[in-house]
């Protein structure tokens, strides 16, 4: 049986904590993870960090995901395509030069045999008059006929894979269209669930275009040797207050907004939701000093205008999927679409915190 003082003496802690609570009318509530470092909003209240706050339904964001990722799928298939096409493009230049040089080899030995008379191999070594002399034609001659023998053969050669260029790079060409027109479908897909959503928002028009003066270059995230995407997992550790796990390109374009300047609170791991946060692939950027409070104004907004803006110019380096900033949505695709949370607070409008999500 445990001592009885221990139990008692803890007993008259907690009587005497509550007393204090009481007194002073405020009940104290452990942040959890999701929740912790709150932030002071204007009104001087203190604001949790935004729940499940990405906007719209499950099933609009897994458009827009779907939509993103099928965009710079194809985007990267495309600038893969018009690399390849570059480099054959320049290899039938060469092979076109070439066959040119040979081309005037064969002729030049057509018009040696057409002026002079083809010398027939019998009559070449009867007219020798030592058996030295006899040796010497007969080599003379196989080295004449290896020679055109040679020449050829190196047109026909020169000629096939001239030919097998040109269908290979006819073959990148029609590649291109198809991806063009992958992109550009994935482009109305996104562009159709965004309508579709936002014609069930009410007062969703989100003001005018966002700008931003910010102007560093993000360190590239590293790709496939193709120049594709690796996929990744929700593997490394979330250095922010959130906790839990983010995917390696997450952290990487976190680090890159820090050493950018944008300093401020951040969030990115959430256990819950259909977004992209419980996925590690996104985080929700603070615009005021204190982290998530009431709408931004002042140099808050200029802060989030900036960083959004930091995010756009630096999308394809750190695989950015969306921005989500003052009621409205960046894609990669198609740029700034209106885009309402459908609650209209702060957290649901991204009117107080940048949402950046990340393929």
């Amino acid at each position: 049986m445990p001592p009885v003082a221990p139990v008692r003496r803890t007993a008259a802690r907690l009587a005497a904590l509550l007393v204090a609570t009481l007194t002073l009318g405020v009940v104290t509530v452990p942040a959890s993870p999701a929740s912790a470092a709150p932030a002071t909003s204007p009104a001087g209240l203190l604001a949790a960090a935004p729940g499940d706050d990405e906007g719209g339904t499950p099933a609009l964001r897994a458009q827009l995901d779907a939509a993103s990722k099928g965009w710079l799928d194809a985007r990267t298939a495309l600038n893969r395509s018009v690399t390849r096409q570059q480099q054959l493009t320049a290899q039938l230049k060469t092979v076109n030069d070439e066959l040119t040089v040979r081309d005037a080899k064969v002729g030049e030995i057509a018009g040696v045999a057409y002026r002079s008379g083809r010398l027939g191999t019998a009559a070449a070594l009867l007219g020798s008059t030592s058996p030295e002399g006899f040796m010497d034609r007969a080599a003379a001659l196989e080295q004449v006929a290896a020679h055109e023998d040679r020449a050829l053969r190196d047109l026909i050669d020169t000629r096939d894979e001239a030919t097998r260029t040109q269908a290979a790079l006819t073959g990148e060409i029609q590649e291109q269209r198809k991806q063009v027109a992958v992109m550009a479908k994935r482009k109305q897909q996104a562009e159709r669930a965004l309508e579709v959503a936002n014609n069930r928002a009410s007062g969703s028009s989100g003001g005018g275009s966002v700008q931003g003066t910010s102007s560093a270059n993000a360190k590239p995230a590293k790709r496939n040797a193709d120049g594709s995407w690796p996929s990744e997992s929700c593997s490394v550790n979330d250095p922010t207050p959130a906790d839990g796990c983010i995917t390696p390109r997450t952290l990487h374009a976190l680090q890159q907004a820090k050493a950018a300047g944008f300093t401020r609170y951040v969030s990115c791991h959430r256990p819950s939701g259909s977004g992209e946060h419980p996925k590690g692939r996104a985080c929700d950027f603070a615009a005021q000093k204190g982290g998530f409070g009431g709408v931004a104004s002042g140099g808050d907004k200029t802060y989030g205008n900036n960083l959004a803006a930091y995010f756009i110019r630096n999308a394809d380096a750190l695989a950015v999927l969306y921005v989500i900033w003052f009621k409205r949505i960046w894609l990669p695709s198609s740029g700034w679409k209106s885009y309402s949370g459908g609650n209209g607070d702060p957290s649901s409008d991204h009117t107080n915190h940048v949402h950046l999500s990340v393929y």
